[in-house]
């Protein structure tokens, strides 16, 4: 049975995970909502105005009332600047299982902040929620986040072709990764992993 417990605050080494506030909304739409390089990976078009942002955070804020709402804004230690999000969702209860999604603003590919954000989410939703299994889509033409998954500990399951159709009129084929509680354990990317935190 998973333990919902909304969305704590998740400290590692250089990210802090953390509920969005809707004074984000300008960083959220600088740094990634309205950027197009983010948004062609995504279903989702970029935002245009940053009325649409200001709605998109409204609706997000408004949902943490809900234990079942997982949804954490990241944010760098050392600045404050807000650089992405990443939530689980779409839990069954029927099988335990549930997905990750996330988005990282350009400026801050490349550099780790992915993996470790990852991470530490997979660890607390195997090990804090009790999450059978975790899963996560990325487009085949976006190896770079395959990578992320696979340095998270998630394993690549197969390909769908055409599995999404982005805000530009293009079917994607998407690469599906999975990680099993029960695997967790045994693998090497879980020793010493980075929560240093949980609030």
């Amino acid at each position: 049975m998973i333990r919902f417990s909304g969305t704590p605050e998740i400290e590692t080494e250089r990210l802090l995970l953390r509920k969005l506030r809707l004074p984000d909304a300008q960083s959220s739409f600088d740094h990634w909502l309205s950027d197009e390089r983010v948004s062609d990976h995504k279903i989702s078009p970029a935002h245009k105005t940053l009325t649409q942002t200001v709605e998109r955070i409204e609706g997000i804020v408004n949902q943490y009332g809900d234990k079942e709402f997982v949804y954490w804004g990241i944010e760098l230690k050392s600045s404050g600047e807000l650089i992405g999000e990443i939530d689980l969702y779409d839990f069954e209860r029927s099988t335990g299982n549930c997905k990750v999604g996330y988005a990282l603003g350009y400026d801050w590919w490349n550099r780790g902040y992915g993996t470790e954000a990852l991470k530490a989410v997979v660890e607390f939703g195997l090990r804090h929620m009790n999450i059978h299994k975790i899963s996560a889509a990325h487009n085949t033409d976006n190896p770079a986040s395959g990578k992320i998954m696979l340095k998270a500990g998630m394993v690549q399951e197969g390909v769908i072709r055409h599995m999404i159709r982005n805000a530009k009129d293009q079917y994607k084929d998407c690469a599906v990764y999975g990680l099993l509680q029960e695997d967790y354990a045994g693998k090497d990317v879980c020793r010493g992993t980075g929560i240093l935190s949980i609030k």
